[in-house]
């Protein structure tokens, strides 16, 4: 069987002594689109981070694809982040200078890409998110819907494996959401693992799988 994207075995993750995140034990499939759904603070957003090598637990282990993660190596870790998982925040953090198109190629242009190459995939991939004919705007000169799909063509630069999108239509409109969840459903049908933080619960129920979350422990799956 091939292995989980992404694995978590027995880990816990302590702030100030603490303990956030408690005993937690998950596998990722690849193709799978698994929505996490929990109170405030009940740890979601400390596991989304764990599972993207933004954080490291304080016990446990993180395998991806199979291999477990030295979360010393600083570098190694850079490597990973910037060439498998794709990161979609509740705000979208564009770059207010650059234009659309200038925000989606950053990645690529940071990964090597040439210019060249990185200006073509960002236009296709602005097209995919329906934003063609908006490459040249800045991000005062879109909608915070349109920010937030141009957050999405930036995740997608380098053709990541994963998706990891926290709270990720919390500051937008009940249409610019229906909008953002259909890109996620036309991704993962695609193939992409997405796992998704959310406190709406009829989005998280469009989701292959519901991961509820309390007091820092999954309480159902």
């Amino acid at each position: 069987m091939e292995a989980p994207v992404v694995a978590l075995r027995k880990v816990f993750k302590r702030i100030d002594g603490e303990d956030i995140l408690k005993d937690i034990n998950l596998e990722v499939r690849k193709g799978e689109f698994l929505s996490i759904v929990g109170a405030s603070g009940s740890g979601k957003s400390s596991l989304l981070y764990i599972m993207g090598l933004i954080d490291k637990p304080t016990f446990g282990e993180v395998l991806f694809e199979g291999e477990r993660i030295e979360f010393s190596r600083e570098e190694y870790l850079s490597r990973i982040r910037n060439g498998k998982i794709g990161f979609i925040f509740q705000f979208h953090y564009l770059l207010p200078e650059f234009t659309a198109l200038e925000n989606v190629m950053v990645p690529m242009l940071k990964a090597g890409i040439s210019s060249e190459e990185a200006k073509e995939r960002g236009r296709e991939l602005l097209r995919k998110v329906g934003l063609a004919g908006k490459e040249e705007r800045r991000p005062y000169q879109l909608s915070g819907g349109e920010m937030q799909r141009v957050a999405i063509a930036r995740a997608l630069a380098n053709s990541p494996l994963l998706i990891l999108a926290d709270e990720p239509t919390g500051n937008l409109d009940s249409r610019n959401t229906e909008v953002v969840m259909d890109i996620f459903l036309d991704l993962n049908a695609e193939g992409i693992t997405l796992v998704m933080v959310t406190h709406e619960e009829y989005l998280a129920k469009r989701s292959h799988r519901v991961l509820e979350m309390k007091d820092g422990r999954i309480i159902s799956s």
